[in-house]
């Protein structure tokens, strides 16, 4: 799909359809809008008053033209409120169109963010936003249908102003690039425990790094065992399926910061010994999601190549029951010396986070953010929709948290406090690898973390347990993996890039 800037009149534009917005607080159409719906002889009037259209977000006015205009359809897409909308409202209407233009079979399509001053954004940021809504709302997992809908929207021009016309340009090329990033982690993470094993998303892991560059070191678990990554290589021993620890680095020439991601990486995850109950085993590809982030961010370093040096690190396993698992009351000393006692198996992508964080550490960078679908407790605290950010460093958290509002990726910080960190207390450990008691649970998965954090380091984590899978879907999310927060990481990697 071919997504550029164009200006000149609406009325003016070859296209299949001409597409305008409008608000609730909205009495009329704009000047432009209201000269087409005099050469349809009020058409555009009329149907909005039959079908009483009220611009709540997400519905639409369709309007046929019967070849009095050079396009076939005016389409009015309604936004709700003047002061609700933001830039992920344009994200949304993105994702509305595109579904709108399959279902109609319009392949062209003509775009006129040109009259959103009510947003108070510039026009590229409204491009921006628009081109990922697009191609996020318009993202299918179809790999695996025989009967599949093969109809594509092929172009979409953006009308923005002559003077912008540019800088619009170069915004829409970042927001595909983003998009497309995102699309490609889902694509990933949407893939089942057979397709994905550890060694494949290692291969995947190669790929990127022979397309954009990248250095790639892809350790088994013979190096593993001698790294003393003795958390991960438990987790990974009930499976047929070895276990691969993943660094790939984006090094530019003159990078201003360091970075490092960590990603849980559990290609399946059965609960081990402590094995899940059939309902909550269902969906367990998805626990990947962190790992297929991290991979996802990569590819759009290697298309931005911002000056920055990245790590992106991936303890790469499956939690599987067998004579061989780890145990309940099992005893682990992780790579950093800190001796972990096994509460619950079920609790497992924690210890291989804590040799990966272990491992980033001693790299020495500015920064640490892992992303992970660690617990089902950030959930029940925050729904489905929002991640939990925590972390030892109050700037950090809050720069993430400022960058989620821009992206749309919704996210909220939670507290850590000490009277949390004794219920992670080991009767004959230096850690319990689960907490005392349920509540609090997404925190004291945190604290854990800590643990085999460098406290020198700034560090977030951030648990995508809710948003990263969803089988209903929600606005420009179809239903199955979102590739949550590959959008937001990258921004903030390219704000420090910038720095």
């Amino acid at each position: 799909m071919e997504i550029k800037a164009t200006s000149g009149k609406l009325g003016n534009l070859r296209t299949k359809a001409v597409v305008s917005f409008m608000f609730k607080e909205d009495r009329k159409f704009n000047d432009e809008i209201q000269e087409l719906d005099k050469l349809l002889n009020g058409g555009i009037s009329l149907l909005k008053k039959e079908q009483r259209f009220s611009a709540d977000e997400g519905k639409f006015l369709v309007v046929p033209t019967f070849r009095k205009l050079k396009t076939e359809y005016i389409i009015i897409v309604g936004l709700g409120s003047k002061k609700k909308a933001d830039l992920d409202t344009i994200r949304r209407a993105g994702a509305y169109i595109i579904r709108k233009s399959k279902e109609l079979r319009i392949d062209k399509i003509a775009i006129d963010i040109k009259n959103l001053e009510a947003l108070k954004e510039k026009e590229e940021e409204l491009a921006q936003a628009f081109s990922e809504g697009v191609i996020l709302g318009g993202y299918q997992f179809d790999k695996y249908k025989k009967n599949k809908d093969k109809f594509k929207v092929k172009e979409i021009d953006i009308r923005v102003s002559r003077r912008f016309k540019s800088p619009t340009e170069k915004k829409i090329k970042i927001g595909k690039i983003l998009a497309q990033a995102q699309n490609f982690a889902r694509d990933i993470a949407n893939e089942p425990g057979n397709v994905i094993t550890p060694q494949k998303l290692a291969q995947i892991a190669e790929d990127l790094a022979k397309e954009y560059g990248f250095e790639v070191k892809i350790y088994d678990e013979k190096k593993i065992e001698k790294l003393g990554m003795n958390a991960f290589l438990a987790v990974a021993k009930g499976s047929e399926n070895p276990p691969r620890f993943i660094h790939l680095i984006y090094k530019a020439k003159k990078p201003k910061k360091e970075i490092a991601l960590v990603g849980k990486g559990l290609t399946f995850d059965s609960g081990g010994l402590n094995i899940k109950p059939g309902d909550f085993m269902r969906w367990m590809k998805s626990d990947k999601s962190g790992a297929c982030a991290v991979l996802g961010i990569f590819k759009a370093l290697g298309e931005l190549k911002p000056d920055i040096v990245v790590h992106g690190v991936i303890a790469a396993c499956e939690n599987m029951p067998d004579g061989k698992a780890y145990r309940p009351d099992d005893i682990l000393i992780a790579k950093n010396g800190v001796s972990i006692e096994v509460g619950n198996t079920d609790a497992e992508g924690r210890l291989t986070l804590a040799d990966a964080l272990s491992y980033v550490s001693e790299l020495k960078p500015d920064t640490i953010i892992d992303m992970a679908t660690l617990t089902g407790a950030c959930v029940v605290a925050l729904g489905e929709y929002t991640a939990g950010v925590m972390g030892n460093n109050q700037k950090l958290i809050d720069e993430i948290l400022d960058t989620s509002e821009k992206t749309g990726e919704w996210m909220w910080q939670l507290p850590f406090n000490d009277k949390l960190r004794e219920h992670i207390k080991a009767p004959n450990a230096d850690v319990l690898n689960i907490g005392k008691t349920r509540y609090g649970g997404a925190i004291t998965a945190g604290l854990f973390l800590e643990k085999f954090v460098d406290p020198k380091i700034p560090w977030a984590h951030i648990d995508i347990a809710g948003p990263a899978h969803n089988t209903s879907g929600w606005y420009y999310h179809p239903p199955g993996a979102t590739g949550f927060p590959v959008r937001t990481i990258t921004s903030f990697i390219l704000e420090n890039s910038q720095e």
